[in-house]
């Protein structure tokens, strides 16, 4: 239970800064008057692939939590939407 609490404070202290970057990238394109859908796709991708490099980084200690292992599949699922977003609208 004890590692529990420590990767959702591991969580609350990670997430919400590559929430900002992949949102400040999300603005700049949208800005820049690139299509919706393709924003939507990068944005769905590099939030995947960021959130999956946070969880990456946190295996060695946290691969025994069923909570790591949903976040891992979360991360995998939303860079994959972004693959198939762009391919969808190419």
């Amino acid at each position: 239970m004890d590692d529990e609490r420590v990767f959702l404070n591991y969580l609350i202290f990670t997430v919400p800064q590559v929430t900002v970057l992949v949102g400040a990238i999300f603005g700049i394109l949208v800005l820049v008057g690139v299509e919706t859908p393709i924003v939507l796709g990068i944005f769905a991708l590099l939030y995947g692939v960021m959130l999956l490099a946070v969880a990456l980084i946190a295996r060695e200690h946290f691969s025994g939590l069923m909570l790591y292992w949903l976040f891992l599949f979360f991360s995998i699922v939303l860079a994959l939407s972004g693959v198939g977003i762009l391919v969808y609208n190419r």
